[in-house]
């Protein structure tokens, strides 16, 4: 199967200045996020890791333009982000489709919202239920699917409207070990083939790790940038990479920060 990556232009960089979100709550400001600065190139994969309370999902949030930011401003190819688009997919922890639709007519949702030929919206359609595994599975309804296959509708209706970036909020936390392990293998065979941008909030640093070009720390009260971590694996990784010493050493460090800040101390800090 080709790939999409000449199907559209996916250049467009994401920007991120000086970004804070503040809630208020029974009469006190809460400062989910202070002085955020991010770019994410076209076709990057970004992971973000940090503890709870690092506002590594309001992030997501405020990049999917659900929300607005209290400071600061994002663009995505120069264009400010004012609120959802189709040039932004996300996918979250749960699939939510929607359970009286078929695969194909969830996968096909938002193409609703896109002036396309019906011939274009076949062939999207039929390549990404390809690219996804589903193409057998195009007309169960989702109580009919396993977690994994659920998750990969979901991922297969972020994609279909080909944005320029893919957001992940924790997508693979609430399958089991060798589905989670398939489903990053299939990610990143997706991001490869496709040429979006993928930024990614986890909690599983071996995932952060194994998925991205990139491991960015967040620390917290405020949520901030702490570091970032670039990884120096190759583009294309199998399972076996997370055996090797590399890997390994680097999955530690992260660790160690996401611990140390966690705890409000750099000790023990691997150099």
């Amino acid at each position: 199967m080709t790939d999409r990556t000449d199907a559209k232009t996916f250049g467009k960089t994401l920007e991120l200045h000086g970004i804070g979100k503040h809630f208020t709550s029974r009469g006190q400001t809460v400062h989910a996020l202070e002085g955020i600065d991010l770019s994410a190139s076209g076709g990057e994969f970004v992971s973000l890791v940090g503890a709870s309370g690092s506002g590594k999902s309001t992030l997501l949030a405020l990049i999917a333009g659900l929300i607005s930011p209290s400071e600061g401003e994002i663009t995505l190819g120069g264009v400010p982000v004012t609120g959802p688009g189709p040039d932004r997919g996300l996918v979250f922890q749960a699939a939510s489709l929607y359970p009286w639709r078929s695969v194909e007519r969830n996968v096909a949702f938002g193409l609703e919202l896109l002036a396309l030929n019906k011939t274009e919206r076949a062939q999207r359609i039929d390549w990404y239920l390809a690219e996804t595994g589903l193409l057998d599975r195009r007309a169960a309804l989702p109580r009919q699917l396993s977690g994994g296959q659920q998750q990969r509708v979901a991922i297969a209706r972020a994609l279909v409207c080909e944005p320029a970036v893919l957001l992940l909020d924790e997508p693979f936390g609430a399958l089991d070990v060798q589905t989670k392990e398939d489903m990053q293998l299939l990610i990143g065979k997706i991001w490869q083939d496709t040429g979006t941008t993928v930024l990614m909030v986890t909690h599983d640093v071996e995932e952060a790790v194994f998925l991205g070009q990139r491991v960015i720390v967040l620390g917290s009260a405020p949520g901030r940038i702490v570091t970032e971590f670039t990884v120096p694996l190759p583009v294309d990784r199998d399972l076996a990479i997370k055996r090797a010493p590399e890997f390994l050493e680097l999955r530690a460090s992260i660790e160690d920060m996401v611990r140390a800040e966690r705890l409000g101390t750099t000790n023990g800090i691997r150099s």
